[in-house]
């Protein structure tokens, strides 16, 4: 079985209003953070997507190890992003994807997370469901026609497969869409 990380950082940024990718986060970026804790899970490759200020986030941020795939259509939503990356899946089994705007995601409970039976799987927190989200091969097609900023959870509450929730622990962890959600995230990351 042959895991691939596919990391979302395409996004335009729009309610931040400059690239979250490049926030400074634990003497990085916040796109790093998630990168290592990405390379932490043990996959055995890593895409990440990029669109909104590729040129800056490729000039700053540590792509060792890991295949960037351009998203020309990142303003449409990150369905745009994970349909820019089916082509790159040839060789996978199964796809974990992650948000780049999320580090605080534990690699234990993504390697869990990997041994899902179902074709769906969704990590399961204190206080609702949240990334990372799993998917088997069967599934690929349909990530390549998504569209839409939650084409990942129409497609998990479609009924159309099942889905096994993978306990994790703590709270959903932060993602960055706006200030105050960073401001969030670091307070959070000076307490861990």
């Amino acid at each position: 079985m042959t895991v691939t990380g596919l990391v979302l950082a395409g996004g335009g940024s729009r309610r931040l209003g400059e690239p979250k990718q490049l926030l400074p986060f634990r003497g990085r970026t916040l796109l790093d953070a998630t990168l290592d804790m990405a390379r932490a899970c043990g996959f055995d490759e890593i895409l990440v997507t990029l669109g909104g200020s590729a040129e800056a986030v490729r000039a700053q941020v540590d792509f060792a190890g890991v295949r960037v795939i351009d998203n020309p259509d990142f303003g449409s939503g990150c369905g745009s992003s994970i349909s820019s990356a089916v082509p790159f899946l040839t060789e996978t089994d199964r796809l974990v994807l992650l948000l780049g705007d999320q580090p605080g995601i534990q690699p234990a409970a993504v390697r869990r997370l990997c041994a899902a039976p179902t074709p769906l799987g969704v990590c399961r927190y204190a206080d609702g469901l949240g990334h990372p989200f799993l998917f088997h091969r069967e599934v690929f097609g349909e990530l390549a026609n998504l569209h839409g900023d939650k084409a990942v959870w129409k497609l998990l509450h479609s009924g159309r497969y099942p889905v096994t929730e993978v306990d994790a622990e703590g709270t959903v962890p932060i993602d960055v869409d706006t200030r105050k959600d960073y401001e969030r995230l670091l307070r959070s990351s000076e307490q861990s």
